[in-house]
């Protein structure tokens, strides 16, 4: 598992709440973590396929990651990616309650919000513009207070028609969502508990909200209308064991690295599954730096499914970080014969053969990681030190220039990107992306200038 830094805009909501005084600036690109690792991405795939399917989504291209955040959200800011905070997945109760998560997300992908979000935010930016132009005329002609008040009341007014069209998409995204629910066979209660259980928990007292001044409508509304929809369809779903399953090792891999090894090793017995009991075990004593223990509980795990290369990857993290490299090497290679394609434990792969001085093997499967997922910080590290050991600075840049990118040190990109295009053939691959890297960062920075 790994925590991987890197820029991502702020949730749609979150974005354009921080603008309440005038309307007339986006918030910028923030910081976040993810929390990268294959065997929590792949039970959230398996978690959201049939919910992806039922969406008409392209149920390969669209994943789902998540988020280093303990509080309660999720989001989507473009056509390919769900987020999940940390922080839901381990206040969910069951496997439909998340799922119900992915549904309503998969839904603002579905029905074009995001497009539509956009045109909305230029209206309301225009509209807000106008209002501080009208104050600006009034306070020419003396008028300080009524210019003060123009400008306070179309700002709100942009603001108000603003989430007045988010308060009509997330009503949307529910309704499609326990159709999409409906649909894959998956329970329309999980929906009704997810509601239910954060009723009421606004910030404000009701008697004193201005409802338009929000980006979704209250818990209560969104609890009423999922418990309609319940009495209108009723529930035929049956439980699903490949989802509760998946849904209960997701939630014991986070929860065994973020939590203290103490919890974890308390906790671990309450786990049906003798397998992800074992898995959270190895976990722990990992993190305690019991090297004997974790081995013997990762390779139990590996005695029940031995065909697991999740299980293999973690057992290749624990020895590699145990400075086990020729046996770390040998647990990745039987995670990568089992997943060939997926670029996490490829990127693990590729990093126990760099330490072993492999470099050229290294670079090679890197190459084939990042080809396969270019978010992935850490994996950029790796590679931007292959091609300096192997003497090509250029390409050493140009990765180096990404990876600043991603974690959104711009002016940093700026400066390898620059080296990169320097040193590599013009036209070449790595020029191009280097290119690319240095365009976004010269206009990041006259933008600063501007301001």
């Amino acid at each position: 598992m790994a925590f991987e830094r890197v820029s991502r805009l702020a949730s749609i909501p979150a974005l354009l709440l921080v603008a309440v005084t005038w309307l007339v600036s986006v918030a910028q690109a923030s910081a976040q973590s993810l929390i990268r690792d294959p065997d929590i991405e792949h039970g959230l795939r398996e978690l959201a396929f049939p919910i992806l399917r039922a969406a008409g989504l392209n149920t390969k291209r669209v994943r789902v990651l998540v988020v280093n955040d303990s509080t309660f959200n999720a989001f989507v800011i473009d056509y390919n990616t769900i987020y999940v905070n940390y922080g839901l997945i381990l206040t969910v109760e069951s496997p439909e309650m998340l799922q119900a998560v992915i549904a309503h997300e998969a839904a603002h992908i579905a029905n074009g919000h995001l497009a539509r979000r956009a045109e909305n935010l230029r209206a309301a930016q225009r509209n807000a513009q106008l209002g501080t132009a009208l104050a600006l005329i009034a306070a020419a002609a003396g008028g300080g207070e009524a210019a003060a008040g123009i400008a306070a009341g179309t700002s709100a007014s942009a603001l108000r028609g603003f989430l007045g069209h988010t308060r009509a998409e997330e009503s949307s995204a529910d309704r499609s969502a326990v159709s999409y629910l409906r649909w894959a066979g998956i329970s329309p209660r999980g929906m009704v508990n997810l509601h239910r259980k954060f009723a009421g928990q606004e910030l404000l007292n009701t008697a004193n909200q201005d409802p338009y001044m929000r980006s979704h409508p209250t818990s209560r509304e969104r609890l009423r209308a999922a418990e309609a929809f319940l009495d209108e369809f009723g529930d035929q779903a049956q439980q699903n064991a490949n989802a509760n399953y998946w849904f209960a090792r997701v939630k014991g891999k986070l929860s065994a690295f973020l939590r203290a090894p103490g919890w974890t090793l308390r906790r671990a017995s309450e786990e049906q599954d003798r397998d992800i009991r074992l898995m959270r075990e190895a976990s722990a004593y990992h993190q305690n730096r019991d090297l004997a223990r974790a081995r013997a509980a990762i390779d139990a795990a590996l005695e029940i499914r031995p065909d697991d290369p999740f299980y293999y990857d973690l057992k290749g993290q624990i020895l590699l970080e145990n400075r086990r490299v020729n046996e770390a090497i040998s647990a990745y290679g039987y995670a990568v014969e089992m997943a060939p394609n997926d670029p996490l434990i490829l990127a693990g792969y590729g990093r126990a053969l760099l330490v072993d001085g492999q470099v050229n093997k290294a670079l090679q499967v890197l190459e084939k990681a990042r080809a396969r997922d270019y978010r992935n910080a850490r994996l950029m590290r790796d590679l931007g030190s292959a091609y300096a050991q192997v003497g090509n600075n250029g390409m050493a840049s140009a990765v180096t220039a990404e990876r600043y990118a991603l974690q959104g040190r711009l002016a940093d990109a700026g400066i390898h990107a620059r080296r990169a295009v320097g040193q590599l053939p013009e036209g070449s691959p790595g020029w191009q992306r280097a290119q690319d890297v240095l365009i976004a960062a010269e206009r990041a920075n006259k933008k600063r200038k501007r301001k």
